[in-house]
């Protein structure tokens, strides 16, 4: 039973005035920063933080990255709380120390530093990993991974704890030095990271999910209850999800719990096999899970995704991986940009979509003309519309370069045996270029780097009708939404200084009513 409480009570702190008078202090606060434009083309709808937050002469003080997104929503503010990669790590400093970003609207993005810092060597929380936070009475609780390996701190402590600090005014953080919940009795505390928490209405009570591993390291989301969290006091439960067999994963990182509909979602990253947000859903919080056939709604490179609603809708915010060079040949890397899609349910009213956000619409509103600088045999133009007969091999339009951020949109049409898509970010042939293709016949969406397969999403298409597009691109951020269900986020360099186009091979396709906006 999922009540069944395990002999490890867990009693932290009797009253939140002990919390208050005991913890040590975060009090450097948050100074407003510019928004962030990387490049003087790019708009920083897919933000990362930028350099100077700690002053000239810190060794911090260079541009960082995007990491796990934690996002709460408050009075019209989404607040992105995240991890900052930063590019230059000083030797015998910690890390991922949480910043934020505020924004209402998912397009303009107010950088505000630092949150939370990370400890000494001697501390838990000497590197920082996932939290979440919610608002009890007149007090925020932002729960965190404290993560340290140094061999020293291990010799006495257990790897990653889950640790607290308080806030009245979400910009001065105290860490509440008495506060630790480590991996209980049965759990491998190598591995207890990324307290979600929320007040469950259903059950009554508040509740918070761990990233977990048993002693035989069977990968769980550990479920934790109270009553009030003033006390301090969580008391551990059954496992909420456990990796079935046939999943087999290592570890489910970042998890959420959210109901929408008549359906409760749970929401977990796995990042040993091919590094991708999943979902499970059930008509009650405690399960049973159900794995739908397509458990994903975006690709390998949006990772650690997490939800925040408005109260009318929901988003899915996660980050879009770099790349170690910068550049296409390059190797992922940790970190990236933020990236944020609108959560939906398809037309069942059970499995989960993505579309673009609404916001994005008041920012394209430019349209220019399509200039075609090369279009090979077997592609008929009509206005801004496209058919390929491609039989023969592949066959290709070329448009001039984009030059900017911008939004490519229209809709798609391909035969069972079809290859087709975009190719961008290399020159003007797709073979060498970075590809996102389609393909009907197998049911998903591929990113192909130069010939190298890169990036995946599975989609049930149907040979010969016609899918809506949109393909948002802001810097090195690619995401294409199609027919407002799934997306494939990717990382492509150099888009904007060559020409992208359209393509088919083995068949037929066709792009209709393509429009290229821009910004006014």
């Amino acid at each position: 039973m999922m009540k069944r409480q395990m002999n490890n009570y867990i009693r932290i702190v009797p009253a939140l005035l002990l919390l208050l008078i005991t913890g040590c202090s975060t009090d450097d606060g948050m100074e407003e920063m510019d928004p962030i434009l990387p490049n003087v083309n790019d708009l920083g709808i897919y933000p990362q933080p930028s350099s100077g937050w700690m002053g000239e002469s810190d060794p911090y003080n260079t541009n960082g990255w995007t990491a796990d997104v934690m996002p709460y929503y408050e009075n019209g503010q989404y607040h992105m709380f995240f991890l900052h990669d930063a590019q230059n790590k000083p030797a015998g400093e910690g890390f991922h120390d949480i910043h934020e970003f505020e924004t209402d609207d998912f397009v303009n993005y107010d950088y505000q530093g630092r949150a939370i810092d990370y400890g000494n060597a001697g501390q838990p929380d000497f590197a920082i990993g996932t939290g979440s936070l919610i608002k009890f009475n007149d007090t925020y609780y932002y729960y965190y991974t404290g993560h340290n390996g140094t061999s020293a701190f291990l010799e006495e402590n257990p790897r990653e704890s889950v640790l607290l600090a308080t806030s009245q005014d979400l910009e001065h953080w105290t860490k509440q030095g008495d506060f630790i919940i480590t991996a209980p009795e049965g759990y491998y505390n190598f591995e207890f990271r990324d307290p979600h928490v929320l007040y469950n209405e259903e059950a009554g009570e508040y509740w918070m999910l761990v990233s977990a591993q048993t002693d035989a390291r069977k990968a769980v989301i550990l479920l934790f209850t109270s009553d009030d969290p003033a006390k301090g006091n969580w008391i551990v439960q059954d496992p909420l999800y456990t990796t079935t067999d046939e999943e087999n994963y290592l570890m489910m990182e970042v998890p959420d719990l959210f109901k929408m509909g008549d359906y409760w979602y749970l929401i977990f990253s796995e990042n040993w096999k091919d590094r991708i947000t999943h979902y499970r859903v059930a008509t009650s919080s405690t399960g049973p899970w159900e794995k739908p056939i397509n458990d994903m709604v975006d690709g390998q490179y949006f990772y650690a995704g997490k939800t925040v609603s408005d109260g009318t809708d929901r988003y899915l915010a996660a980050w879009t991986a770099r790349k170690s060079p910068e550049a296409n040949s390059g190797n992922k890397d940790f970190g990236g940009n933020l990236v944020v899609h609108k959560l939906n349910q398809r037309a069942d009213g059970k499995h989960l979509a993505v579309s673009v956000p609404s916001s994005f619409s008041s920012v394209f509103t430019s349209s220019i003309t399509l200039e075609i600088t090369e279009i090979t045999s077997g592609v008929t133009e009509n206005g801004n519309n496209f058919q390929i007969n491609a039989s023969e091999g592949q066959s290709k339009v070329v448009f001039q370069n984009m030059n900017k951020s911008s939004m490519i949109s229209g809709a798609i049409s391909i035969s069972q045996e079809a290859n087709a898509g975009i190719f961008l970010g290399g020159n003007e042939n797709p073979s060498e270029s970075f590809r996102i293709q389609m393909e009907p016949r197998n049911n998903k969406i591929i990113a192909i780097n130069s010939g190298r397969f890169e990036n995946v999403v599975y989609y049930n298409f149907n040979a010969n009708t016609e899918y809506n597009f949109e393909l948002i691109i802001d810097g090195s951020v690619a995401v294409l939404y199609i027919n407002d269900e799934v997306a494939l986020s990717s990382r492509i360099y150099n888009i904007y200084d060559s020409g992208w186009g359209f393509y088919a091979e083995f068949d037929t396709a066709e792009f209709n009513e393509i429009e290229i906006s821009h910004k006014d």
